[in-house]
């Protein structure tokens, strides 16, 4: 059974809805490509994905090791490099800010940059897509 089924509205817009939760979201070409860039562009999707899957196995990680509290409130911007010839993302920068008034050991540091280095969706990018991490502790 589909996940997501995407609809090509036309004008370099397409709709996708999650078919479980029927959230739906839009996507536009980017100015850069011949678009609006009225909302997030395919590969602003790709590097959304990068963050939000870090954050994820992060939480998943801290609710084993009894730390997943601490991550609270955390943010992350994200930076999105694009490559030509041929036209891909070839950097995305990910930059996490845990909140300043948690302390993290040593040990949940290691968890925490491990975790981002072994979600799913960094594993599945392109070996060459450089991912940056940096952290604000």
């Amino acid at each position: 059974m589909a996940t997501i089924q995407t609809v090509y509205l036309g004008e370099l817009r397409t709709q996708a809805t999650h078919l479980d939760s029927q959230t739906v979201i839009y996507t536009d070409a980017p100015k850069d490509n011949q678009g609006l860039g009225s909302c997030f562009s395919p590969t602003d999707l790709l590097a959304t994905s990068l963050g939000s899957c870090m954050f994820t196995i992060m939480a998943i990680a801290g609710k084993t090791h009894g730390f997943e509290q601490k991550l609270i409130d955390s943010k992350l911007d994200i930076t999105k490099i694009m490559s030509s010839d041929p036209r891909r993302v070839g950097e995305v920068k990910v930059e996490f800010y845990f909140p300043k008034n948690v302390e993290f050991t040593d040990k949940e540091k290691a968890i925490i940059a491990n975790a981002t280095k072994t979600c799913p969706v960094a594993l599945s990018l392109h070996p060459e897509t450089v991912k940056t991490v940096v952290f604000n502790y």
